[in-house]
């Protein structure tokens, strides 16, 4: 972006923008309540073993809407310089699981340790090794643990539409 170019506005907290890590009991914060309602079940379930524990988990991301996404990887292109290096860390609209209410960006990273231990047990897998915070749904993982980590999306197939 030149300095003659206008800045982009993020869109707002309704294409699922998390300004502020939320609670995964906001149902008014479109990002949550516009998960997979199986994910977000399974999430509600660790959120409150985990705070049993003492921890607390926060949703930093979760569903977007295209719009929302397609500024998200737009940005990335910015920072990192390229489509392919922005890939490493975001999707496309049309590959995203975020797009699909599938996945959710957690937080604080004091939860990581908590959720590496017992994500499995609800379902909830890390899929990039680069993305600590990244969650999705593996309902086999209450049984058969988390399946490998992808080093990161770019070695996602389902990246490749």
């Amino acid at each position: 972006m030149t300095d003659l170019q206008p800045a982009r506005t993020r869109p707002p907290r309704s294409h699922g923008a998390v300004p502020k890590p939320v609670s995964p009991f906001d149902d008014e914060a479109a990002a949550v309540a516009n998960l997979d309602p199986a994910l977000l079940a399974a999430l509600r379930r660790a959120a409150t073993a985990a705070a049993a524990d003492g921890v607390e988990i926060r949703v930093n991301g979760g569903w977007r809407s295209p719009e929302y996404q397609d500024w998200l990887f737009t940005e990335a292109i910015s920072t990192y310089g390229s489509e392919a290096e922005a890939s490493r860390w975001v999707a496309t609209p049309d590959t995203s699981a975020h797009v699909a209410g599938q996945a959710v960006d957690l937080g604080p990273p004091a939860a990581t340790p908590w959720l590496s231990e017992h994500g499995a047990a609800y379902g909830l897998c890390q899929i990039y090794r680069n993305e600590p915070w990244h969650y999705e749904l593996r309902p086999e993982a209450v049984e058969h643990g988390c399946p490998p980590m992808y080093a990161d999306p770019t070695e996602d197939p389902r990246m490749r539409r």
